[in-house]
């Protein structure tokens, strides 16, 4: 096979794997075709309130403060006389989105839809809202647009600020608050002198929705401890005591009005949130009003364990406990509308005051609700199933169901309340089970599929390495290869196969190229089958021990590298031993200076894995800091005795003005946040500076000279000042010290080469890149080259996790986009702090294309061993992604895997661009010998 033809296919598959993990655990729990469940008796309460506080977390509503009050009077008084209080347990991820919809659609969106967008519906789902006669609501306008696009009919009513509102460097942004109330008093005030709003709103099942985004800004701002937070909460609280008191008023009190007071996640001490913390994961619930049962002392001890009815002072009053999607059913059960149809949230019956025929009937509306869904998943897959091979659900077979349907009607008509209520909640508790099972119902068969091609396109690779480094031994007259026409039908037989099963089961697209795409794999595998026979037949002759311990070293080095996915410390550890490297291969004795740097530099970048993942608090003075040490670092590259190159005078002026560009990055971040501490907002000049120095980062290297040394050292210039204007504290001092480490790297490994009989050792500024490469001076691949594959890995890794975790969401502080805008922009923002992440994997890439350049091997060979290494901790990680354990577990492994295939992807583009651009070259250099010889 061809290079190009090689990359392009090895291109393909990894996009195909990478895809394959979201098809198999991010496919859409939605399905479509249900009948709604409407409740035969009234409904207690005409209307409901949703006041929903975004990013109030659970602790900071009901702590009391040191002096015995709370900083929630109002809400405090609601919960220890005239209503039900407990914790919503959100799910990962915490984020806006999937929390608003849980709270009122009543499932957990998939993360793929998340991904879409914030303002449009990637998928239709059904929601209170929509269920509504009428409903009104203020708020963010992101939010709000969620559950008015894609509703039936026109009965929804959305007021929203300006997105431009949103504002971290807003002078107060509780004012979003109080723009709410004030607008929801305008209504009510605007009814008396409007006949028309004033009859749709005495009508029934009505719903009033407050989005409160003022905590939330407030806390990624100034962080939750914060008296801008704290302040806020304040504020809502007596927001809603003069709102609570103008809807009575307005209504008569009727009587007729339920309020729900809850959170869609909360916030980590450090201003973040998207993770499974219980600072974000436990969010407050109060609720009270028409239906809801009022604050009642516990009979029994409180089946929670977790000491916070101790800790908030609330142990006298019963807490009750639930599932975020659980409060939608308990809003429809309030204002009498069917249970969203895709809910999978369990009506809290200890919420409701209401009889037991009530309660009973309303438990089991929502256990026929999800049973809907059950039998509407069944279906699907039993169509797209052959029937000999669809194991169906065993627990609830149709039997089963008609039987639990009819048992619990029975009960109800028998007045057997307690007893139907009992048989409905087994009833949803095995629907919940018989959804999950269904939903991954095709897993197996496509993890199978997915890992068949995993494991042959890695042998596959490994193949090609024997072939084109190893030197074995082939008897003549021996063939060692499958003749290709038998390949070939067998290839052939196997497609029309699988295509076939496929195309009966109705499979969609994506099912086709996972699993065919392991038959041109093994096909390229078995028609290269002889190299493993030449291997077996030259095993005598090779050094076993030798073979073995690196075989053992290998394997003890990538599960290394798949431990410190999940702890960093191993990163310290694994560094520590690096260090060692130059004494247990011999070079101190001969590169003691460049040892010893060696040494040190990968004890000083040993410290970063140990420092806080989130949660530091901000210190840009770090940030000044980290300039000064750029700057020095920068000077003795320039000035290094080993510089014996002389600069040009342009080279030398554009290294003059980027050192001056990073002295004044490195003073932006301060001179913003005092800024912001003053409320003064984000400056011009700042801003300007940032987006300028970010758009430049990746052109200016291109004018610097072609000489490996100064490419290099621009590059590293231009990287750190974009680095440093997303830096807040100390990972700003990431970037020099890793540089540090890798220039030193790449001087090692000449002394390496040397040392093993190489070449007279060449300058790095001696050296043009640009220059036509010499075929002759490539060698073959060693095993010495093995450990700088590793070694490239385990650098790559440590520059994605030095500084913090970024497979969990929570580790993205906000506050480090705030040199370039404090807007809220969730997708600006989120492709900034990308940016932030990739710059230590930048510097990491342009050491190893050096060391590729400076020790004379192509190129194609090292990636080669690199795509192995990569391949198996990444089919590694697939193999950790579990069918059970909590979704935060799950969700690791899997961001763990699509890190370890994005780089891959990543590697295999820019190995494919070097491929291309050095054919080009040679392609140029035989076309000039054959005509100038």
């Amino acid at each position: 096979m061809r290079m190009t033809t090689f990359f392009l296919f090895g291109l393909a598959v990894h996009i195909v794997f990478f895809l394959s993990i979201f098809d198999i655990y991010f496919t859409s729990p939605l399905v479509h075709g249900m009948t709604p469940q409407v409740m035969p008796l009234a409904a207690p309460a005409s209307r409901v309130v949703l006041l929903l506080a975004d990013g109030l977390r659970a602790d900071s509503l009901f702590t009391l403060l040191p002096n015995g009050s709370s900083r929630a009077p109002y809400l405090r008084s609601v919960m220890e006389k005239t209503g039900t209080w407990g914790v919503s347990h959100t799910h990962v991820p915490t984020e806006s989105r999937p929390g608003h919809v849980a709270l009122i659609a009543g499932f957990y969106e998939d993360v793929s839809a998340v991904a879409k967008g914030w303002k449009e519906n990637p998928v239709e789902f059904d929601s209170v809202i929509n269920e509504s006669r009428h409903t009104w609501s203020w708020g963010s306008p992101d939010i709000l647009s969620i559950f008015a696009k894609g509703a039936s009919g026109d009965h929804i009513y959305t007021h929203s600020y300006p997105a431009q509102e949103q504002d971290y460097a807003s002078t107060d942004a509780s004012r979003l608050d109080t723009w709410v109330f004030t607008q929801v008093k305008l209504l009510f005030q605007s009814a008396q002198f409007n006949s028309t709003l004033k009859e749709s709103l005495l009508e029934d099942q009505n719903l009033f929705f407050l989005h409160l985004l003022g905590i939330d800004t407030n806390g990624h701002a100034h962080r939750p401890m914060s008296k801008e937070y704290l302040d806020n909460i304040e504020l809502v609280d007596s927001g809603v005591a003069e709102l609570v008191s103008m809807v009575e008023a307005f209504f008569g009190n009727d009587g007729k009005t339920a309020y729900v007071f809850t959170s869609d996640h909360g916030m980590t001490n450090w201003g973040s949130h998207g993770a499974g913390h219980p600072s974000e994961t436990l969010t407050p619930l109060v609720v009270w009003g028409a239906g809801v049962q009022k604050a009642q002392r516990p009979s029994d001890p409180q089946p929670y364990n977790d000491g916070f009815q101790q800790e908030w002072k609330l142990d006298h009053v019963r807490r009750v406990d639930v599932n975020q999607a659980d409060i939608a059913p308990l809003m429809a059960s309030l204002l009498g509308v069917p249970i969203p149809v895709n809910s999978v949230g369990v009506l809290p019956l200890q919420y409701l005051n209401n009889s037991d025929q009530f309660k009973a009937e309303s438990i089991y509306s929502n256990a026929i609700q999800m049973l809907e869904q059950f039998k509407v998943k069944m279906a699907e897959k039993k169509e797209t199933t052959l029937s000999f091979l669809f194991t169906p659900y065993q627990l609830l077979t149709e039997s089963k169901q008609a039987e639990f349907i009819r048992h619990a009607r029975i009960l109800i008509q028998l007045e057997k309340y307690e007893d139907a209520i009992s048989l409905c909640q087994s009833l949803i508790s095995k629907v919940q089970e018989g959804l999950a099972y269904y939903h991954t119902y095709n897993r197996l068969f496509l993890g199978c599929s997915v890992v068949l091609g995993f494991v042959g396109w890695t042998s596959y690779v490994v193949l090609l390495i024997l072939k084109t480094h190893a030197d074995l031994r082939r008897p003549p007259g021996h063939p060692s290869q499958i003749p290709g026409h038998m390949l070939v039908r067998l290839c052939v037989c196997a497609t029309v196969v699988i295509t076939m099963f496929l195309l009966i089961q109705k499979s969609p697209v994506m099912y086709y190229v996972y699993c065919l795409l392991p038959v041109p794999v093994w096909y390229s595998v078995l028609k290269e089958c002889g190299i493993l026979v030449d291997l077996i037949r030259s095993a005598p002759s090779l050094p076993l021990w030798k073979c073995l311990g690196y075989f053992v070293l290998t394997t003890f080095g990538i599960e290394l590298l798949v431990v410190s996915f999940f702890h960093r410390a191993v990163l310290t550890v694994g560094l520590a031993a690096l260090s060692l490297w130059p004494i247990l291969c011999g070079l101190y004795s001969k590169a003691k200076f460049h040892s010893a740097s060696w040494m040190l530099g990968c004890l000083c970048l040993a410290a970063f894995p140990l420092m806080p993942v989130i949660g530091r608090e901000a210190n840009v003075h770090l940030v000044i800091c980290a300039g000064a040490l750029t700057l020095f670092t920068a000077s003795c590259f320039l000035w290094s005795p080993r510089q014996r190159v002389p600069l040009h005078p342009g080279d030398r002026q554009q290294f003059y003005v980027q050192m001056l560009h990073v002295a004044v990055c490195a003073c932006v971040p301060t001179l913003t946040h005092a800024s912001l501490e003053q409320r003064q907002g984000l400056p011009l000049l700042n801003q300007v500076i940032s987006w300028t120095t970010l758009g430049s980062s990746m052109l200016v290297p291109l004018l610097s000279s072609t000489r490996l040394f100064h490419r290099l050292l621009s590059i590293f210039l231009s990287l750190t000042s974009t680095y440093l204007l997303l830096s807040t504290g100390s990972e700003a001092l990431f970037p020099p010290v890793l540089s540090w480490l890798m220039f030193v790297w790449i001087n090692m490994e000449q002394e390496a080469m040397l040392s093993k009989g190489g070449s007279r050792r060449q300058e790095l500024s001696a050296i043009d890149f640009s220059e036509n490469i010499d075929i002759t001076k490539i060698r073959q691949l060693k095993l010495d080259d093995i450990r700088r594959s590793y070694f490239f890995v385990f650098f790559v890794i440590t520059a994605f996790f030095g500084t913090g975790n970024i497979a969990s969401l929570n580790s993205f502080d906000p506050t480090s986009v705030y040199c370039f805008l404090t807007l809220f922009n969730p997708f600006i923002m989120g492709g900034l702090m990308m940016w932030k992440v990739i710059i230590p994997f930048i510097i990491v890439m342009c050491t190893f294309e050096t060391i590729q350049v400076t020790t004379q091997l192509s190129s194609r060979s090292l990636f080669l061993v690199v795509l192995v290494v990569s391949d198996l901790m990444a089919l590694h990680f697939f193999f950790l992604v579990k069918d059970y354990g909590s979704w935060l577990d799950i969700g690791t492994s899997i961001s763990h895997y699509v890190i370890v295939m994005s780089m891959t992807i990543f590697l295999m583009l820019l190995s494919l661009l070097t491929h291309i651009l050095t054919s080009r070259r040679l392609l140029l250099r035989r076309t000039r010998k054959m005509h100038f010889p």
